[in-house]
């Protein structure tokens, strides 16, 4: 095995994110994600070696998380899939004032995410290891969140895998519940039968309200940032599509 790269088993026997931490606590559903436990970077390891006992956690759905010991006394925005993390730590740069509690099963985006946080410094970022879903509805409180943000989930372009993909109206259900009155949905894709799906289950449903003038899509917003891989998307001519619904 090359020694820049370890399998995540062989990483981390005695801490780190494990590979199904909620294990058969919860009934078995249908997933809208597959867990991504590919090669590490030797840094991406060294930083969850490292950092995850402080900054990062499992979600086993065995407690509710107290979001105030977690970030302080600040609103926490919740984000759904963060890949590798740079999004994220640009997002938390550059508003401080703001926890960002970001949850995925991609154990290289996990540590890059980590190392990036320590390199700018970033006190505001939390990374959960896990079932989103779980952490939802079983680990925040209600109305403890200050946003939601979704951005390009898995399409699961296939017509037969399209009971996989995430916003649904249970999704949106339980969603509610843990955003505060006025926190906001953000969710961008560049699959546009999905971007169209999310906002058919969003304008259909009664807790939320299209931030958009006059309805529809929304611009995107200054706080999302134009990463690599989107602007090499948009050269090509994909549309990428921004969501902004506000709970009622």
């Amino acid at each position: 095995m090359s020694p820049q790269s370890e399998t995540p088993s062989r990483l981390f026997p005695d801490g780190g994110p494990a590979a199904d931490p909620a294990g058969e606590h919860f009934e078995r559903r249908i997933r809208s994600f597959q867990p991504r436990r590919s090669r590490v970077t030797a840094g991406q390891a060294d930083a969850i070696r490292r950092l995850w006992s402080t900054w990062g956690f499992d979600v086993d759905g065995q407690r509710v998380l107290d979001l105030d010991a977690m970030f302080g006394a600040v609103p926490v925005v919740l984000e759904i899939g963060f890949g590798m993390g740079e999004t994220t730590a640009r997002m938390a740069a550059a508003d401080p004032g703001t926890g960002l509690l970001a949850v995925d099963v991609h154990t290289p985006g996990q540590g890059n995410l980590l190392a990036l946080a320590e390199r700018e410094g970033l006190t505001n970022v939390r990374v959960a290891n896990g079932d989103a879903v779980i952490l939802m509805r079983e680990m925040l409180a209600p109305a403890s969140l200050a946003g939601i943000r979704v951005y390009f989930p898995d399409p699961w372009p296939k017509k037969r895998h399209h009971k996989r993909r995430l916003v649904q109206p249970e999704f949106l259900d339980l969603a509610a519940t843990r955003m505060a009155p006025g926190a906001v949905l953000h969710c961008a894709t560049d699959w546009e039968p999905y971007a169209e799906q999310m906002l058919a289950v969003l304008d259909e449903h009664d807790a939320y309200q299209n931030t958009a003038p006059g309805g529809g899509f929304a611009e995107r917003p200054a706080h999302r940032p134009l990463t690599r891989f989107e602007g090499q998307g948009l050269d090509k001519g994909h549309v990428v599509r921004d969501l902004l619904f506000r709970r009622k």
